[in-house]
């Protein structure tokens, strides 16, 4: 299988579970940890400190479980998939990392960062659209075959790549979780930036859910309103879904029927079961 087919996979094609160790092709390496880089192309900005912190003091008690994957360079190593792993490792005083080694070119390392961070649920909306865009640059390709290599439709893509159009401070909002995606969907409809900042500055002020920013928006701007409803409707609802995946790092569905409808929430263990209870109210 080429490598490029092997991308659309996930972490699955980087390290195979499936297999004992002795069997595999890869080797890992227990690496010095002062011989890797970050990678300078990596989507994910925001390393919480409360985050890394429970990961370090994970990693005191339990060591690095699952390997970082690098690529060689000049001077060492560069991670592909693993940055907030290795950030804890430095915190917990570990000199070695395990590292599964890797060949891989600038644009195919950002891509498998992208992979894992998607399969981990680790991006936020703006930190997603940027590396979609930035790969749309590098690739040169469309929205629909970026969004068939990564395993997203192309609408999905297309809408995180609205958010970009947004002011620096609304996106700011979305980063910091002030605004989910939907909010920010309704207010990317909108042309007027001074509108784009009123409605911003309701929807925080008084809590206002997505489905009352997107009436409230109707109200104040109705030449923006959507011509197809459904169509609009159905936008919605996947915005809803995705912000409900997010936040409970599992697959959700909406099913709607009418103004009533049905949260279908997965999950696939017991200990995961366990996780989304502690979550849900």
């Amino acid at each position: 299988m080429s490598k490029r087919k092997a991308l659309g996979k996930g972490l699955s094609a980087l390290i195979p579970e499936a297999q004992p160790l002795e069997d595999r092709d890869e080797r890992f390496l227990l690496c010095p940890v002062d011989a890797i880089e970050p990678n300078p192309n990596q989507p994910r900005r925001d390393f919480g400190e409360m985050e890394l912190n429970e990961m370090a003091e994970s990693v005191r008690e339990n060591g690095v479980i699952t390997p970082l994957v690098v690529t060689r360079t000049e001077r060492g190593y560069q991670i592909i998939a693993g940055e907030r792993r290795w950030r804890a490792a430095q915190r917990a005083g570990l000199d070695r990392v395990p590292v599964v080694v890797r060949e891989a070119t600038a644009t195919e390392s950002l891509e498998l960062a992208i992979i894992e961070n998607i399969h981990r649920k680790d991006l936020n909306p703006i930190e997603e659209a940027l590396a979609y865009q930035r790969l749309l640059e590098e690739i040169g390709t469309t929205q629909e075959t970026l969004g068939k290599r990564l395993g997203k439709d192309r609408s999905t893509i297309a809408n995180l790549l609205r958010l970009l159009t947004l002011p620096p401070l609304i996106q700011k909002d979305v980063i910091d979780g002030r605004l989910s995606m939907g909010h920010a969907r309704v207010i990317a409809g909108i042309k007027a930036g001074s509108e784009q900042m009123a409605l911003r500055d309701l929807a925080i002020k008084k809590g206002l859910s997505v489905r009352q920013l997107e009436a409230l928006a109707q109200r104040r701007a109705p030449r923006v309103r959507s011509r197809n409803k459904e169509n609009e409707r159905a936008l919605l609802m996947r915005d809803l879904g995705e912000d409900l995946k997010r936040r409970l790092g599992t697959k959700v569905e909406l099913k709607a029927q009418g103004k009533r409808g049905r949260i279908i929430i997965h999950y696939y263990s017991d200990e995961e079961l366990e996780r989304l209870l502690e979550l849900l109210p």
